[in-house]
């Protein structure tokens, strides 16, 4: 599934391929989606002004309302004779975002996803064990396609009861393992307290997303289960994942597989489109769908791009791991705060363990941020005094670092809840 043309073609190659693909895809949506019909023209622009990539910004932006808004298939572009799956998001927040598929669709999933487990080292070889949901949630799905389509042994656990999940790698030799990163530490915890050590099993890689997660957190994972740990990055408006995924080199940056998205960095404020190399928020056009093509959709999800020929010999664009979404981004004090940025002070710090909360509250007039972090069992065993003494030093470190005041509490072991799919780190009790 190393696929040498395009994932290491030339640049101006590969501008000239998007261009053909992004003309096609405007000019479908145009003719196939009353939606984007007519959000083309309220700005009086039609497929046929499309001439060069930079025509891109002359483009409607998608948000996800606009999915909610048209709810289940008023944005799909084929007949429903035509659409062979349907995935949706979990729709916590309002109605599910839906994702429906053609088989040439699902043909370029797999595709993408491949070349997702190929790059973390995942071969025919292997014996993957899938620990995503493997409901109406994309990431179980795309995960097991593409690794049938390296001839992978898989199996689909599923998400949830943990104990089972590591008898499994013990009994059938589990030699990759899918799951959210919150919850493969979930399962490090739990195969602890079975007195099993997970270094010892043949388990060598990891493949994570649907989250965002710190280089400390990888680190971690990879520490406590004795693997290499690499990222995969999709979302459901786009394919799921493998819109994006790391490689040997893991630099802190992914690869795009631009020849199915182009990418765009935008101020989120201004909406303008940012050079190569700022950062802001990603946009991404889907340029190869049939079924629900998305043009130009906002992820609201912060990083940067960059491009350059990778170690791995990959050409492809380079997107920064995630820093954060805008819409989960907290103003504490009138400074901007992203959870990872959290998330990394804590991994340092080696009293606590990776399980925390960020909580805001109401503090007069201005919201206010606490930190519940769990103790290591050897230090909350020390007493309250210990516990204070290390809250103290990351409420001191995260002011150092940050700059907001922050009060931290060190909570016994395993008292905050473990997750099996995607973690909530974030708790709004200021209407509590």
């Amino acid at each position: 599934m190393w696929q040498e043309k395009f994932e290491s073609m030339s640049t101006d190659e590969m501008q000239a391929f998007q261009l053909d693909k992004l003309k096609e895809t405007a000019a479908w949506v145009y003719e196939k989606i009353p939606f984007y019909k007519k959000k083309f023209d309220e700005l009086g622009v039609s497929p046929a002004d499309i001439n060069q990539l930079e025509d891109l910004g002359k483009l409607p932006f998608t948000v996800k309302t606009d999915l909610r808004d048209n709810y289940p298939f008023g944005l799909c572009a084929v007949d429903p004779t035509k659409v062979v799956r349907v995935h949706a998001s979990s729709g916590t927040t309002g109605k599910p975002i839906t994702g429906p598929y053609t088989e040439e669709d699902l043909d370029q999933w797999k595709d993408c996803m491949a070349r997702t487990l190929m790059a973390a080292g995942v071969s025919s070889e292997d014996i993957a064990q899938n620990a995503y949901g493997l409901g109406l949630f994309t990431g179980g799905l795309g995960f097991h396609q593409g690794a049938e389509a390296l001839g992978c042994t898989v199996i689909p656990a599923g998400s949830g009861m943990t104990e089972r999940q590591i008898t499994l790698m013990q009994d059938l030799g589990t030699t990759v393992l899918f799951s959210t990163p919150s919850y493969a530490l979930t399962i490090a915890e739990k195969a602890k307290d079975m007195g099993v050590d997970l270094r010892e099993l043949p388990v060598r890689v990891g493949v994570f997303g649907a989250e965002p997660w710190t280089q400390e957190m990888r680190k971690e994972i990879q520490d406590r289960i004795g693997i290499k740990a690499h990222e995969a990055y999709g979302l459901t408006e786009l394919m799921g994942p493998g819109v994006a995924f790391d490689c040997s080199a893991q630099d802190g940056y992914l690869h795009v597989n631009e020849d199915h998205v182009l990418a765009e960095i935008i101020d989120p404020v201004t909406e303008e489109v940012l050079p190569i190399g700022e950062k802001g928020e990603l946009v991404f056009t889907a340029i190869q769908r049939r079924a629900m093509p998305m043009i130009r959709y906002r992820t609201r999800d912060i990083t940067e791009l960059k491009r350059e020929t990778c170690s791995c010999g990959r050409t492809l664009l380079k997107m920064k791991k995630v820093y954060g979404r805008s819409d989960d981004m907290l103003i504490i004090s009138g400074v901007n705060v992203f959870p990872s940025q959290i998330e990394s002070i804590l991994l340092d710090v080696e009293e606590v363990e990776p399980q925390y909360v960020l909580i805001i509250r109401k503090k007069g007039y201005l919201d206010a941020l606490s930190v519940d972090v769990e103790a290591k069992p050897e230090v909350y065993d020390l007493g309250e005094e210990k516990l204070v003494e290390v809250a103290h030093k990351i409420e001191s470190r995260i002011r150092g670092i940050i700059g907001i005041g922050v009060k931290v509490r060190c909570v016994p072991p395993k008292s905050i809840e473990r997750s099996e799919g995607k973690a909530k780190r974030v708790f709004d009790a200021r209407n509590m």
